[in-house]
């Protein structure tokens, strides 16, 4: 993520939260000044941080302000979730995610491919939704390397799996791929913050009228 990210208590400021409706979204931005990264890149992070109470975030998250542009314009145009896992799917809560990590198929091709699960879950979710669809990752480091090998045409992965050597490995890979992605530097990561960066480009690609539940979005975090 390439832009100025201006930690207030370094520059002068109190780090105390100011005053306002939303008392989580003025303390944020008492801690972190995201004022200089574009829309959905500054929308993504405050949501992201707010959602984990991890700051760092504001610095670690690696993403591009016209691959998510592209992936809310998809998700408007009908394109469809693939989450990796059950933890993930229900923090997305939308009617548009699918997951097939729970399904007896998938248990099955799993045992005779010889593959892991996550990456079973994968094949048979590439064969239900085809190309272009909005992938989210944050439980199953497999699910990213067998997304790069099934070369599944992602208008988006968000790759975002917690942990010291295979999540790590797998986001760097991820990152190296040349695929339009999401992901976060080093160990940190997780269903929680994969699944809060989705929500946000969810709620951006719905009507302006329509309610923000139904993109699963927890309301606390809006970007002017």
């Amino acid at each position: 993520m390439l832009a100025t990210v201006i930690w207030p208590e370094r520059a002068g400021g109190n780090g105390t939260a100011g005053e306002g409706p939303d008392p989580e979204l003025s303390a944020l931005r008492a801690r972190v000044d995201l004022t200089g990264l574009p829309p959905f890149t500054r929308a993504v992070t405050e949501q992201v941080i707010a959602s984990t109470a991890e700051v760092c975030y504001a610095n670690d998250l690696i993403c591009s302000e016209p691959w998510l542009e592209a992936a809310v314009g998809a998700l408007a145009a009908g394109a469809p979730v693939v989450a990796d896992g059950p933890v993930v799917t229900a923090g997305i809560a939308s009617e548009i995610a699918i997951c097939k990590a729970g399904e007896s198929l998938t248990e099955r091709l799993s045992r005779s491919a010889g593959i892991a699960r996550a990456a079973a879950a994968v094949r048979l979710a590439f064969g239900a939704v085809g190309p272009g669809a909005i992938w989210v990752v944050g439980e199953e480091p497999a699910a990213i390397f067998e997304i790069i090998a099934r070369s599944v045409q992602p208008t988006l992965v968000i790759g975002m799996p917690a942990g010291f050597v295979a999540a790590a490995a797998a986001k760097r890979t991820l990152s190296e791929s040349g695929l339009p992605m999401m992901t976060a530097a080093g160990e940190r990561g997780g269903p929680v913050a994969a699944a809060a960066a989705c929500r946000v480009l969810i709620a951006a690609s719905r009507p302006a009228g329509q309610p923000a539940e139904h993109a699963g979005v927890t309301g606390r975090i809006r970007t002017p």
